[in-house]
């Protein structure tokens, strides 16, 4: 089984090393890509996807508040498929090492 991975983060170099490193893999595929959290929402709405890796701090709707719209529309009656675990970190002192936030 491939996990279908969506990437997102502000930063393109962030992004294209978590693809390069997760592409290396052969259980994992990334599926698409996101610069913001807005993009975020629109992705897990589109695209079929497992897992997605997202940066807490970007501009505009963050990480935390994107992670929190598309667990909200996974739990509508008739929602499209969204990603089944989605996590948000940062390596900030305030949001701490590990996941903030994930459905």
């Amino acid at each position: 089984m491939t996990i279908r991975v969506l990437l997102v983060d502000d930063q393109d170099l962030v992004r294209a090393g978590f693809a390069m490193v997760l592409g290396s893999q052969s259980d994992l595929t990334v599926v698409g890509e996101a610069a913001d959290g807005a993009a975020a929402v629109r992705l897990a709405r589109e695209v079929p996807a497992d897992v997605m890796v997202m940066d807490a701090r970007m501009p505009g709707l963050d990480g935390v508040a994107a992670t929190r719209e598309i667990c909200q529309a996974a739990e509508r009656p008739g929602s499209s498929s969204s990603p089944r675990s989605t996590w948000t970190s940062t390596h900030s002192p305030l949001c701490g090492p590990g996941p903030v936030d994930s459905c």
